[in-house]
């Protein structure tokens, strides 16, 4: 079981072709394949209000952590809006960046989905921010070579970025985090469990 993984999506992302139908709230919760699980599904398919209350409602009802993924900067404005737990961010073109800064301004987690893949300027992320090493991306780039600078300033977490519930696992990405040295942000760790395990493992 992996410390934490709050990138997975659901059936609630209707229109991204790579979910299936079994990749369910109920399912996850009976996989239980890290210790905090949140669901951060894609917004767009969330914002009719009445839409968002049964998500939110599922994954609580899960104990899960509620997030949602917001694809750049048109939709952070009713992003604000919504009673969600963190934000995970899509960054790659100017108008995302300032957008960003609001999203940071609540206080909430913030992290910079698969950054390398979207080429995103990691030198304008504000480090508040967490920057994700995404087990479904990370492998397609020069991670060693782009990612090493920023190691010692920067925060870092693991996701898996599950569409699939053969997806739920971190390998790749955890692999990555060993060779460079990473040490893990753990965002969400008021459960007396996974306090226990965090200064078991250092990550605290």
């Amino acid at each position: 079981m992996v410390p934490q993984d709050l990138h997975i999506h659901t059936v609630y992302s209707t229109g991204d072709n790579a979910v299936v139908k079994e990749q369910t709230i109920g399912l996850i919760k009976q996989l239980r394949h890290a210790r905090v699980v949140g669901i951060s599904d894609h917004f767009e398919y969330l914002t009719d209000e009445a839409t968002f209350t049964i998500y939110e409602n599922e994954i609580r009802a899960a104990g899960f952590r509620v997030g949602i993924e917001i694809s750049g900067h048109a939709l952070v404005h009713e992003a604000l809006q919504t009673n969600c737990e963190y934000f995970v961010y899509h960054c790659s073109r100017k108008e995302d960046y300032p957008a960003l800064d609001r999203l940071v301004s609540t206080g909430k987690p913030v992290i910079v989905a698969h950054p390398l893949v979207m080429e995103t300027d990691l030198d304008r992320i504000p480090h508040e921010c967490h920057i994700e090493l995404n087990n479904r991306y990370i492998w397609r780039s020069n991670w060693y070579e782009r990612l090493r600078k920023y190691v010692q300033d920067r925060k870092f977490v693991i996701g898996s970025d599950a569409h699939q519930p053969n997806w739920l696992n971190q390998n790749v990405a955890r692999y990555v985090c060993h060779e460079l040295g990473i040490k893990e942000t753990i965002l969400f760790s008021d459960l007396p469990e996974e306090a226990l395990y965090m200064k078991e493992s250092g990550l605290n």
